[in-house]
């Protein structure tokens, strides 16, 4: 038998406190005591206050929360309560609470849930404190926090167990009060521009949308494989057909890649849909969105993102692929479509060209990785190969690229738009085309062609631009996070064993 860890020894010594619980109250889990009051509120209107004011005032006040901190002085203590919104201490004495003092100091550890009420006052060092007249343990906490000073720091601790992470740390908590504000912006501001929230299927019987590896599962009663989706776009722009010309869905996406500062393999987007609209009515559109969220969010255009001041001051800068290219990857203009330099400029740096077949992939991987992590300030990139943008309208004046956007802040990429490919021949034609890349080993393709999203072209599509925005990379950005983990609630982690935990 293992020896006594004093972790292990403390979780031991809080069962025995459950066990003398449940000896004088039955079931040690009451839910019959409701707060009467957030404890924000309660600091909102009486913080500014003197205590002679609050002591005229004579309020009584019924909190709970969980206790962050106690103090012990004898026949007198303090504790410090944290509910959702804020703290408030609270004051313990055995003159007014008789034997039930004891069994705070006995029974009581941080991490207890306790609903208490008294009256407050403020203490001489301006502390807002309720005086305790009465006192329940609602939630015994049989498992200590991490201690006061050190927190939870073990970043992978912290992912696992994110249920503590919020306990502790309360800067965490704040990201994902700013995410939700963050979604409710959004919403609020497509449904003013008249866009209406769709919900459509999750589970595909053919993955489209976007090229990415699925995740597969199985409907047993009617027997056929599934995949999770990669993306909404299909389906949405087959509800365009059906009439609904402004929609959007905030959408969870699967795709089986690699988990990195930047990926996890389910992740949030917003895609939306306008018809009579071009991929530069959404660049315009995409500028004013996020200008709107940094000013709610940050109060500024002008932010600091980890390393860089970052300036949202319109208008962006808007570049072709191909220009940035020039500009930033030293590929001269008479080389752009000279397949033999791009492809010797791609494998001086031991980059793979196997499956890059044509001068317009040659360019798009010269832009992914040479270009992209140079664009700093938000910067729209338009007019991506057709060959990499099977869903996009060919461009009228150069049909070898099409109406396409990407906007890349800090180096990576936030959205992707387009004008929407509504000629179904066109349509047929690149699928195709992407399934002769699948038998050429390219597993990221869908895996056949989805010939009732052809059939939905062939009734019309009118006019239309789509675009999809990474809620998590733009929630990184808002809240100056390094890491996608940090603005996931629960990111994708390897299991553990059970008998590994702590």
């Amino acid at each position: 038998m293992g020896k006594t860890t004093p972790f292990k020894e403390q979780i031991l010594q809080r069962k025995k406190k459950l066990e003398a619980l449940v000896e004088k109250y039955g079931y040690p889990y009451p839910n019959d005591f409701k707060p009467e009051v957030a404890l924000k509120s309660i600091r909102d209107k009486f913080e500014a206050l003197s205590g002679k004011e609050i002591e005229k005032k004579k309020v009584k006040f019924r909190v709970a929360g969980r206790v962050m901190a106690i103090r012990l002085f004898g026949k007198a203590a303090f504790a410090v309560i944290k509910d959702s919104t804020s703290t408030i201490q609270l004051f313990f004495q055995k003159n007014e609470l008789g034997d039930k003092y004891s069994e705070f100091k006995k029974l009581i550890d941080i991490g207890d849930i306790i609903g208490a009420e008294g009256i407050l006052f403020k203490t001489k060092t301006g502390e807002l404190t309720v005086n305790v007249e009465d006192f329940r343990i609602l939630v015994k906490s049989l498992r200590p926090l991490p201690e006061k000073w050190h927190g939870l720091s073990d970043v992978e601790v912290r992912y696992r167990q994110r249920y503590v992470d919020l306990i502790v740390n309360d800067s965490v908590r704040e990201i994902f009060k700013t995410r939700a504000k963050i979604i409710k912006l959004i919403r609020g501001f497509l449904d003013d521009r008249g866009f209406m929230e769709v919900e459509t299927p999750m589970m595909h019987s053919i993955p489209g949308g976007a090229k990415a590896r699925p995740f597969t599962t199985h409907h047993n009663a009617l027997d056929m494989d599934l995949y999770l989706r990669i993306a909404p776009e299909l389906y949405l722009k087959r509800l365009v057909v059906g009439g609904f010309e402004r929609v959007y869905e905030l959408n969870r996406n699967f795709r089986n890649e690699g988990i990195s500062t930047q990926h996890n393999p389910e992740f949030t987007m917003i895609e939306f849909y306008q018809t009579y609209a071009t991929f530069e009515n959404l660049m315009d559109l995409t500028e004013e969105l996020i200008t709107y969220l940094l000013k709610e969010i940050k109060g500024d255009l002008k932010i600091t993102y980890l390393d860089k001041e970052l300036d949202f001051t319109p208008p962006w800068e808007r570049m072709t692929l191909r220009d940035a290219i020039v500009k930033y990857a030293g590929v001269p203009e008479n080389k752009l479509f000279d397949e033999d330099f791009l492809r010797n400029k791609l494998r001086q740096y031991e980059i793979d060209t196997t499956m890059l077949t044509t001068a317009g992939e040659l360019q798009t991987t010269i832009f992914e990785e040479f270009v992209e992590e140079q664009l700093i300030n938000p910067t729209f990139v338009t007019h991506f190969p057709v060959e990499v943008s099977p869903l996009a309208r060919r461009n009228l004046k150069d049909p070898s690229v099409t109406d396409r956007f990407e906007l890349y802040i800090y180096g990576r990429e936030i959205a992707n738009a387009f004008s929407e490919l509504n000629d179904p021949h066109d349509q047929l034609e690149r699928f195709k085309m992407q399934l002769e890349d699948r038998e050429r080993g390219d597993e990221e393709v869908p895996p056949e062609i989805d010939y009732d999203y052809v059939r939905a072209l062939e009734y019309g599509l009118p006019p239309t631009a789509g675009e999809g925005i990474g809620i998590d990379r733009l929630v990184m950005l808002l809240t100056n996070q390094s890491s996608i983990r940090e603005v996931i609630l629960f990111p994708l982690l390897r299991r553990k064993k059970e008998e590994e935990w702590g």
